[in-house]
């Protein structure tokens, strides 16, 4: 029988991401559709979220080995060599050539969600807090992407990725919830584990209280505060 090893590959810092994420974008679809006097909650989750992307570009670079953008960036040969059933080792460990496609796009498109939320204005009562540095035309145009249809990318993409995780748990008997929740997955072959220490934590924090401190600065130049 084959030894499993136990490898960290999800580093706390990423794993709170994940989770921080996940809750904020599920809140912000339902502000977003509930309106109202929610639109002030709708508007705070979507600083944290562009807080949180912030610190994820940056963790995908200094972060830990399989958080890295570059442990997931793969050739077309590679996605179709995985399609074939001929993957590599390390494809199981982090995101696979397809899971990768999916975190990129989600990654994306909340970019372009959080970017046209800054310039959107209802013309009721909700106006985002760089609206007055850019054209009523460019306006207008991020307000119907962020209300009519940016919203439902988002939402599809959501399910898309919790139908995924379903599939490769029921289907092919791959747990990809619990290396999330406590870091660690059981791999058939030894490969590089994540640096998840002390002090790389605490550099995640520092980043994190950076990103959050332009973002505090972002939305304090609008008229729309926490």
């Amino acid at each position: 029988m084959p030894t499993a090893h136990t490898v960290r590959i999800w580093d706390l810092p990423t794993r709170v991401f994940h989770w921080a994420l996940f809750v904020c974008v599920v809140g912000l679809i339902i502000t977003g559709n509930v309106g109202g006097n929610w639109m002030v909650w709708h508007f705070r989750l979507g600083y944290c979220v562009m807080t949180l992307l912030l610190f994820r570009f940056v963790w995908g670079l200094f972060g830990g080995k399989w958080s890295r953008f570059a442990s997931f960036i793969y050739s077309p040969g590679s996605v179709i060599a995985y399609l074939k059933g001929q993957g590599k080792p390390e494809h199981s460990a982090g995101h696979n050539p397809l899971g990768a496609g999916s975190v990129f796009a989600l990654l994306g498109f909340l970019a372009l969600q959080v970017g046209t939320g800054l310039i959107s204005d209802d013309e009721i009562t909700n106006a985002g807090p760089l609206t007055r540095f850019v054209s009523n035309a460019r306006v207008s145009l991020a307000t119907w992407w962020h209300k009519d249809i940016g919203k439902w990318v988002i939402a599809a993409l959501v399910v898309l990725h919790i139908v995924a995780i379903l599939f490769y748990l029921y289907k092919k008997k791959e747990n990809l919830i619990r290396p999330m929740i406590d870091g660690d997955k059981q791999m058939a072959q030894a490969v590089e584990a994540s640096k998840d220490t002390a002090g790389s934590r605490l550099a995640a924090l520092v980043v994190l209280a950076i990103c959050g401190a332009f973002v505090y600065w972002v939305q304090s130049l609008g008229a729309v505060a926490f």
